[in-house]
């Protein structure tokens, strides 16, 4: 392989796992304002595994309204693929930096996310330096800081939207999922509120683990049953009705989708004015200080990153397959770093 060139997942059609393959592509070179980044880790997350076989996902399926599934249609593609690299959470080492970049240099070690330009199942990746990446937390290795960033700056961001405050009852349904754990975690540790969660019972232990002070196994029971009341239901995947969390809302509670389709927006916008008990569409802006503050946070241990098992780069899509067989608790990690020995 030249100088020019690297390994890379490609991926040429929507599909299943299968449709991943090991190529090699044009390295990518840096411009003015652009850090290379040799790639030592990236993760498959809920994006990489819905972008891969997006064609099958109609606006009903899609966890957004329709306005959002067109979006994503025309930035990945209707019948073929516009974007061939998948991976959006990375980290890695500075190998090199465009003639006008001033916060990174040579060898410095990084994480970050890319969003919907993807790009990290790659020995290289050019990212702006303004853009979602910072300096990697120094008690973490690249594939826990990998397992992170997008996570923790969306739970970060979406807690300091709804002003958590100390001491406030949070219930978060879907707390063993991709931004669940996050959630539960922040809200706890940082935010110093009192959290409950609900997953299944196979996850009960890891959510307990994320530092929940409750769990509850949806197979056995309904929340809404229960005699507990909360100040924020968050409800990850949007699945909960309004009529039956009124039940656990205490007055002036507030519940949080962060999936959310036209019904639930709907919601928001009737009890807006008039109910005491309202319905919030939570939509988070992206923030570098964000992602900052979530580095620092993983270095004070209030971020603790759980990494389930992790593949080499040639096996990216076993690793799709297993990230979709629903066994997993954490992330599942792509490693790039040479083997020892």
């Amino acid at each position: 392989m030249s100088s020019d060139t690297m390994k890379a997942i490609v991926y040429t059609e929507f599909g299943p796992p299968d449709v991943l393959r090991l190529r090699e592509v044009a390295k990518p070179v840096p411009g003015n304002h652009d850090v290379l980044v040799r790639v030592q880790a990236a993760t498959v997350g809920f994006g990489d595994t819905l972008v891969r076989n997006f064609a099958a996902v109609s606006p009903r399926k899609f966890h957004m309204p329709w306005l959002f599934w067109l979006i994503g249609r025309l930035n990945f593609g209707f019948w073929k693929p516009r974007i061939h690299i998948l991976g959006n959470e990375f980290a890695g080492e500075v190998e090199a930096v465009g003639k006008r970049v001033t916060r990174f240099k040579k060898g410095d070690q990084i994480f970050g996310y890319r969003g919907p330009r993807m790009g990290a199942y790659a020995e290289y990746l050019c990212v702006s330096e303004t853009g979602m990446v910072t300096a990697k937390p120094s008690n973490m290795s690249y594939e826990q800081a990998a397992a992170c960033p997008y996570g923790a700056v969306m739970a970060l961001g979406l807690l300091r939207k709804l002003r958590l405050r100390t001491g406030q009852a949070v219930l978060v349904v879907g707390a063993s999922g991709g931004i669940g754990p996050a959630v539960v975690r922040l809200a706890k540790f940082h935010f110093g509120a009192n959290v409950t969660g609900v997953c299944g019972v196979a996850r009960l232990e890891y959510v307990r683990s994320m530092g929940a002070d409750a769990v509850i196994d949806y197979n056995r029971e309904d929340f809404a049953d229960r005699p507990e009341t909360y100040d924020l239901v968050i409800d990850i995947l949007g699945k909960s009705s309004y009529a039956r969390c009124l039940r656990v809302l205490r007055p002036r509670a507030h519940l949080v989708y962060v999936s959310f389709k036209a019904k639930q927006l709907l919601q928001m916008l009737r009890t807006s004015v008039s109910v005491r008990r309202k319905v919030i569409c939570a939509l988070v802006a992206e923030r570098q200080e964000d992602l900052i503050l979530v580095r620092e946070l993983m270095e004070a241990g209030k971020i603790r990153p759980v990494v389930d098992r992790t593949f080499p780069l040639e096996q990216v899509a076993e690793a799709h397959r297993y990230a979709e067989g629903g066994a997993k608790m954490g992330s599942v990690v792509i490693s790039l770093a040479p083997a020892e020995g």
